[in-house]
């Protein structure tokens, strides 16, 4: 099911009597959900992620714009019409009953030519649990789950009525470690096997760059990118994105163009063809930095972290924003970590260099 949002904006009244100016949480958002694939919305807290999704869902009625599923117009029909399932960050299943009833709870409620029979929901039950894997635990209580169990549980809820499009608002966040990057597999074989629509709502861009296959990054509930998860990352549209993505983050320096060349601290370190002159921001992504004897850029090193098939030497400099520099390297590299100093020359495509001012993305030729 195609899911499309037109000039939806959502505003709250604000809480401050003496300021009566709204809240606006989502911004004049408009983009298209293609039909069968899985979207991140991502973005830090309290940039309207969550809002977009309640929107979708119905549980929000939009100050202004359009939600359509389809050619269907859902912006003001009902939650319980619009044929979306739900999974929450806390797991809100019912304690007294068991896995099973858990999931057959949403077909008890069908009416008309819906209806099933106790067989019909007991054996679509036991279908949907086995795509999630949690059919040997039919008969036990939320109560006698391990986490991961109960999340799935959740999914299979939402699940069992194989809704038009499915909503995850961040379902991992309660999980530990290991167990959220299992799960997000799973999420991902889940909706590839069902071909259901999905919106997957988290503020952990590893998450969304995993499964997504499509994201969009929020800010202050306005869309700042929308794109393929690596397109997002090797093309930031503006310096916040950058920012947002990437793990280590990307390093962000204090720079100037002239004649063609990006400087820090004085010194040229790229040749920039096509950019104007003038002061920017200068990024580059912690695979950017090339260990070079006689690289143009001089940093003060701190320590090397070795992490098997790559190191992570830590370095700091005076024009650098970040309050360390992290740049990964092949652990076939040998590192003089009795030097003060590490030198580097820099990879042009993981570059990106930013207007002072907009902190706009400005393009330069490679």
């Amino acid at each position: 099911m195609k899911v499309e949002l037109k000039n939806l904006t959502k505003k709250f009244p604000s809480r401050n009597k003496k300021e009566r100016a709204e809240v606006i949480a989502v911004n004049d958002f408009t983009f298209e959900i293609p039909d069968g694939t899985l979207i991140g919305l991502l973005g830090p807290s309290g940039c309207g992620k969550s809002t977009t999704l309640n929107l979708i869902s119905g549980l929000l009625k939009p100050t202004s714009g359009k939600i359509f599923f389809g050619e269907d117009d859902v912006t003001d029909l009902p939650p319980e019409n619009r044929g979306v399932g739900l999974v929450f960050q806390n797991y809100a299943l019912y304690p007294h009953l068991t896995v099973k009833q858990n999931i057959t709870f949403p077909l008890e409620n069908l009416r008309g030519k819906d209806k099933m029979t106790k067989k019909e929901m007991a054996d679509k039950a036991l279908e949907i649990a086995k795509l999630v894997q949690i059919d040997t635990l039919m008969d036990r209580k939320p109560s006698e789950l391990s986490g991961g169990q109960q999340q799935r549980v959740a999914i299979a809820r939402a699940l069992v009525k194989m809704p038009r499009v499915l909503l995850l608002d961040e379902p991992l966040s309660n999980l530990d470690a290991r167990l959220r990057l299992q799960t997000r597999e799973e999420i991902k074989r889940i909706q590839r096997e069902t071909k259901i629509t999905t919106v997957f709502v988290t503020h952990d861009q590893d998450e969304a760059m995993s499964i997504s296959d499509m994201i969009v990054v929020m800010k202050d509930g306005i869309m700042q990118q929308l794109g393929k998860p690596q397109e997002v990352y090797d093309d930031p549209v503006n310096l916040f994105v950058a920012k947002f993505l990437g793990t280590p983050p990307i390093s962000v320096f204090h720079g100037t163009v002239k004649a063609g060349q990006l400087y820090i601290g004085g010194t040229a370190v790229l040749a920039v063809p096509g950019a104007p002159d003038g002061e920017v921001y200068a990024g580059v992504r912690p695979e950017g930095f090339v260990l070079d004897e006689n690289g143009p850029l001089s940093c003060n090193l701190t320590g090397v972290e070795v992490m098997g098939r790559d190191i992570t030497i830590v370095s700091t400099h005076p024009d650098c924003t970040n309050t360390e520099i992290r740049a990964i390297i092949s652990a076939e590299n040998k590192v003089d970590t009795s030097s003060s100093a590490v030198r580097f020359s820099l990879k042009p495509f993981k570059v990106h260099i930013f207007d002072k001012t907009t902190e706009e993305r400005i393009r330069f030729a490679l």
